[in-house]
């Protein structure tokens, strides 16, 4: 697969594995604010918006997801969640100084999802980024892999697929 780190190649180390337009969620865990664990069947039962980001102490995950925080209270119905490598004690606190309560953040400090979903950038030691659009029965219908890491995904592009899903 086609992903750099400032321009640096580390696409090679993640392999061809990840997942598609068509394929369904595997079987991971990740970690609520509450410190529960969650796993895919959880994350099932409506539309959800996946926003996958390295770490929430960077600008431009912060960036995303503080967008996608603010773009829930358009689509009443659709489930928002980020999904980073941060510590929940992490997460909680970037929460708090940016108000997010449109969006659930969940933490795969463990590396269940990364690795679950072929995510997880060796010599990175984080997630790649990507949007994920996946329907109630826990199938992706939306991917948008971003191929440099320090970019924002296409705000625009993810947008008007959830305004298809949702007949908006």
């Amino acid at each position: 697969m086609k992903l750099t780190i400032g321009g640096e190649d580390f696409g090679s180390k993640m392999g061809n594995d990840q997942l598609h337009y068509d394929d369904f969620l595997p079987d991971f865990t990740l970690t609520n604010a509450d410190g529960q664990t969650l796993t895919t069947k959880d994350l099932e039962g409506q539309l959800t918006l996946l926003s996958v980001v390295p770490s929430l102490d960077t600008d431009v995950c912060s960036l995303e997801t503080a967008h996608f925080n603010q773009v829930a209270s358009d689509f009443k119905g659709i489930k928002f969640i980020t999904v980073s490598n941060d510590p929940v004690a992490s997460q909680k606190n970037w929460c708090a100084a940016h108000d997010a309560d449109g969006m659930e953040i969940l933490s795969d400090a463990n590396g269940s999802f990364g690795k679950a979903m072929h995510l997880y950038i060796p010599g990175f030691d984080h997630l790649a980024r990507v949007v994920y659009i996946v329907d109630a029965s826990g199938k992706i219908v939306y991917e948008q892999m971003v191929h440099e890491v320090s970019h924002e995904p296409n705000y625009d592009l993810v947008i008007k697929k959830l305004e298809k899903l949702t007949n908006k």
